[in-house]
């Protein structure tokens, strides 16, 4: 029997392989203010593994669920249980994908979330703010001034 691969370039997944995704919460930063968004993303087993840990994280529920209930092709589906103004991460079925074969390397992961549930109890914390569209300007100025003799043996 041979199992219908879910997307040309994934070749080595099926529909029913295991995913987890997070709602998590994020901020954009708009005209000096910053506003909250609620963002679905795919959550790799190794990030579940320490959020589970007690890490604190942006998350604040996690569903167990199958790459085949999450994409359709290309095309992503949002999850009943997450809320009506909750977007998807960008590339989110490229990451969906990398997110599901972490669970095929480390199959121990998916007892954590049995598929099918929804997790909650996380240690979730928007202290530090995940800001999506922040840019780092470098400066001169924020250059480090070293002592001649830094690089020189004397």
């Amino acid at each position: 029997m041979t199992t219908a691969t879910l997307m040309p370039e994934a070749s080595d997944l099926s529909a029913e392989d295991y995913l987890v995704l997070g709602l998590a919460t994020c901020f954009i930063k708009e005209e000096g203010e910053v506003h909250e968004v609620k963002v679905a993303e795919p959550i790799p087993s190794a990030a579940l593994e320490a959020i589970v840990k007690g890490v604190p994280t942006s998350y604040s529920l996690a569903i167990a669920t199958t790459v085949g209930a999450v994409l359709s092709g290309d095309t992503p589906q949002m999850p009943a249980e997450f809320p009506a103004n909750t977007q998807f991460c960008d590339e989110f079925a490229y990451r969906a994908v990398a997110a599901a074969r972490t669970y095929k390397a480390r199959a121990v992961a998916q007892s954590l979330i049995p598929v099918g549930t929804t997790k909650t109890d996380f240690n979730y914390s928007t202290e530090r703010k995940r800001v999506l569209n922040s840019q780092r300007i470098v400066r001169t100025e924020d250059n480090v001034k070293q002592h001649e003799y830094t690089h020189k043996v004397l």
